[in-house]
């Protein structure tokens, strides 16, 4: 009976440990499934919070995907990085993708999903204007953007809006290198310059310049950026996609949820040259002005304005399909 007892035992403990191995080669089994993902961003920017969220709330492991996140420093850069295959995903302007299929792109990059719906800039002056007025930046100096990407196109969209003509009513100077436009005002150029954050905060706080009016307000509703793959790429891995996008979207419900200051604290790693102070401040005042969707649907209403903005600004030489340059069947999917 002592004997059968001892054996009974050495079998429990070595079941047991075998379990155990298992339970350990499971776990290495779940990291081994993680999938490498190379995302370009346009710009680092806390603009694009919700991502960030997804990043640091661990969303994408949760999905599968491990994320390596590099930064295009523009929509050009970044749409070469996804057509030579060197970015599996591009999260930039729909323009891009617009340009790209008219140049006669063999493979189409395709826009998935949409992160932002108003335009991130603001109209920032020397003095502080309470009472601004769009037609106080008549016959004025103004530092701009790129020609023919999104914050250029809108901006002077806004100024149509308004009566205002880009090219005759305004001097707007296109000369200076994104990122840079900012100390060229602190060091005395232009009257108004266009800013994204953290500039525009960051010239408040030195008491170099103060924003008047944002340029999404202003614009009312625009997709402003978008993630994109190429065509041949959503085909052969739409898994990644999909589970890409619900990482997205649960990033998206983050933000919807909760506060401005529980969104910088989470998104503070991302920004470690920044202070908490100045990232709630910029994250409030994107959250104030209904800058993030609630779901990451890219509408044909969305396109079709967008198409508008490139036809106002000289940018467009034919419209585009909308079935051809985007599939919302992941967004959808993932808003469920």
């Amino acid at each position: 009976m002592h004997k059968r007892l001892i054996a009974i035992v050495t079998l429990m403990v070595t079941v047991l440990a075998a379990l155990g191995g298992c339970q350990k080669d499971t776990s290495a089994d779940k990291e081994e499934k993680l999938t490498k993902v190379t995302l370009n961003e346009v710009a680092h920017s806390i603009f694009y919070a919700p991502q960030y969220v997804a990043i640091e709330e661990g969303y994408f492991q949760e999905e599968g995907i491990d994320l390596e996140l590099v930064t295009g420093f523009g929509a050009d850069k970044t749409m070469t990085a996804v057509l030579s295959g060197e970015a599996d995903i591009g999260f930039m302007g729909a323009e891009a993708s617009i340009y790209a299929y008219q140049e006669g792109a063999n493979d189409p990059v395709v826009n998935f999903a949409q992160l932002t719906q108003r335009a991130g800039n603001f109209l920032v002056a020397r003095e502080k204007m309470d009472n601004f007025q769009w037609s106080d930046i008549k016959d004025k100096n103004v530092l701009g953007g790129r020609k023919g990407g999104m914050p250029e196109m809108v901006f002077e969209y806004v100024l149509r809006q308004n009566d205002i003509d880009p090219e005759k009513d305004v001097a707007i100077d296109q000369s200076i290198d994104f990122g840079s436009t900012a100390a060229a005002f602190s060091g005395g150029q232009g009257d108004f310059t266009v800013e994204f954050e953290p500039s525009a905060t960051a010239l408040e706080k030195e008491g170099k310049g103060y924003v008047v009016a944002s340029v999404g307000v202003d614009s009312g509703y625009v997709p402003y950026t978008a993630y994109s793959a190429k065509n041949s790429f959503m085909e052969k891995n739409p898994e990644i996609i999909q589970s890409f996008t619900n990482a997205l979207q649960k990033g998206m419900d983050y933000v919807q949820t909760h506060t401005p200051e529980e969104i910088a604290k989470v998104i503070a790693p991302q920004f470690e040259e920044t202070d908490l102070d100045t990232i709630t401040t910029i994250v409030k005042r994107y959250y104030d002005q209904d800058t993030w969707k609630d779901n990451l649907i890219f509408e044909k209403s969305s396109l079709d304005l967008l198409q508008d903005i490139l036809e106002s600004s000289g940018e467009l030489d034919a419209r585009v399909d909308y079935k051809d340059l985007v599939n919302t069947s992941f967004a959808e999917k993932a808003a469920k």
